[in-house]
Protein backbone atom coordinates (compact mmCIF):
# COMPACT_ATOMS: atom_id res chain seq x y z
CA UNK A 1 0.00 0.00 0.00
CA UNK A 2 0.92 3.56 -0.31
CA UNK A 3 1.57 5.70 2.64
CA UNK A 4 0.99 9.37 2.47
CA UNK A 5 4.15 10.69 1.65
CA UNK A 6 4.34 8.48 -1.49
CA UNK A 7 0.33 8.94 -2.46
CA UNK A 8 1.23 13.28 -2.22
CA UNK A 9 4.26 12.53 -4.54
CA UNK A 10 2.01 10.30 -6.97
CA UNK A 11 -0.93 13.22 -6.56
CA UNK A 12 1.82 15.73 -7.18
CA UNK A 13 3.24 13.91 -10.34
CA UNK A 14 0.04 13.18 -11.77
CA UNK A 15 -1.68 16.74 -11.42
CA UNK A 16 1.89 18.17 -12.79
CA UNK A 17 1.94 16.26 -15.92
CA UNK A 18 -2.01 16.57 -16.58
CA UNK A 19 -1.34 20.71 -16.51
CA UNK A 20 2.17 20.54 -18.60
CA UNK A 21 -0.06 17.88 -21.38
CA UNK A 22 -2.78 21.20 -21.41
CA UNK A 23 0.14 23.63 -21.32
CA UNK A 24 2.07 21.95 -24.27
CA UNK A 25 -1.71 21.22 -26.07
CA UNK A 26 -2.62 24.83 -25.60
CA UNK A 27 0.94 25.97 -27.27
CA UNK A 28 0.98 23.77 -30.43
CA UNK A 29 -2.97 24.52 -30.99
CA UNK A 30 -2.11 28.45 -30.52
CA UNK A 31 -0.06 28.13 -33.71
CA UNK A 32 -3.41 27.07 -35.79
CA UNK A 33 -6.25 28.12 -34.29
CA UNK A 34 -7.41 31.28 -32.98
CA UNK A 35 -7.71 31.97 -29.13
CA UNK A 36 -10.91 30.96 -28.32
CA UNK A 37 -10.98 27.75 -30.61
CA UNK A 38 -7.83 26.87 -28.44
CA UNK A 39 -9.90 27.10 -25.18
CA UNK A 40 -12.64 25.44 -26.49
CA UNK A 41 -10.43 22.13 -26.86
CA UNK A 42 -8.07 22.91 -24.22
CA UNK A 43 -9.91 23.21 -20.96
CA UNK A 44 -11.88 19.81 -21.78
CA UNK A 45 -8.86 18.25 -22.38
CA UNK A 46 -7.83 18.96 -18.86
CA UNK A 47 -10.98 18.73 -17.28
CA UNK A 48 -10.48 14.65 -18.42
CA UNK A 49 -7.07 15.15 -17.26
CA UNK A 50 -7.47 16.29 -13.87
CA UNK A 51 -10.52 15.20 -12.22
CA UNK A 52 -10.50 12.88 -9.78
CA UNK A 53 -12.40 9.65 -8.81
CA UNK A 54 -12.77 7.25 -6.15
CA UNK A 55 -11.57 3.92 -7.50
CA UNK A 56 -14.58 2.05 -5.47
CA UNK A 57 -16.62 2.35 -2.47
CA UNK A 58 -14.85 2.48 0.73
CA UNK A 59 -11.27 3.69 -0.56
CA UNK A 60 -9.88 7.01 0.95
CA UNK A 61 -7.73 7.76 -1.73
CA UNK A 62 -8.62 8.82 -5.17
CA UNK A 63 -7.26 8.28 -8.64
CA UNK A 64 -7.51 9.71 -12.13
CA UNK A 65 -11.30 9.45 -13.47
CA UNK A 66 -10.59 8.93 -16.92
CA UNK A 67 -8.44 5.77 -15.82
CA UNK A 68 -10.82 4.65 -13.25
CA UNK A 69 -13.49 4.55 -15.66
CA UNK A 70 -11.95 2.95 -18.36
CA UNK A 71 -11.21 0.44 -16.06
CA UNK A 72 -14.37 -0.04 -14.66
CA UNK A 73 -16.19 -0.17 -18.08
CA UNK A 74 -13.62 -2.67 -19.09
CA UNK A 75 -13.87 -4.98 -15.83
CA UNK A 76 -17.78 -4.29 -14.31
CA UNK A 77 -19.50 -2.28 -17.54
CA UNK A 78 -21.01 0.59 -17.59
CA UNK A 79 -22.97 0.74 -14.46
CA UNK A 80 -20.02 -0.09 -12.62
CA UNK A 81 -18.35 2.95 -14.09
CA UNK A 82 -21.08 5.62 -13.38
CA UNK A 83 -19.45 6.69 -10.30
CA UNK A 84 -16.29 7.91 -12.14
CA UNK A 85 -18.51 8.94 -15.09
CA UNK A 86 -20.54 11.45 -13.53
CA UNK A 87 -17.39 13.89 -11.81
CA UNK A 88 -16.10 13.52 -15.56
CA UNK A 89 -19.55 14.44 -17.11
CA UNK A 90 -19.80 17.52 -15.00
CA UNK A 91 -16.19 18.60 -14.88
CA UNK A 92 -16.05 18.69 -18.77
CA UNK A 93 -19.39 20.43 -18.97
CA UNK A 94 -18.51 23.34 -17.26
CA UNK A 95 -14.97 23.57 -18.65
CA UNK A 96 -16.80 23.61 -21.90
CA UNK A 97 -19.22 25.89 -20.57
CA UNK A 98 -16.53 28.07 -19.11
CA UNK A 99 -14.22 28.04 -22.39
CA UNK A 100 -17.85 28.75 -24.75
CA UNK A 101 -18.22 32.03 -22.39
CA UNK A 102 -14.71 33.06 -22.57
CA UNK A 103 -14.86 32.78 -26.44
CA UNK A 104 -17.83 34.98 -26.36
CA UNK A 105 -16.32 37.38 -24.36
CA UNK A 106 -13.05 37.70 -23.55
CA UNK A 107 -10.98 35.73 -26.38
CA UNK A 108 -13.21 37.09 -29.08
CA UNK A 109 -11.88 38.20 -32.26
CA UNK A 110 -11.90 42.14 -32.64
CA UNK A 111 -14.19 43.51 -35.49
Amino acid sequence: MLDETSYMAGLYAYVGAGLAISMLLALWLRRYWRAGTVALVVLPAAALLLTPAYPREGVTTMAPALIVAVFQVATEGLEGAMHALRPLALTVGVAFALALLLRLSVLRRAS
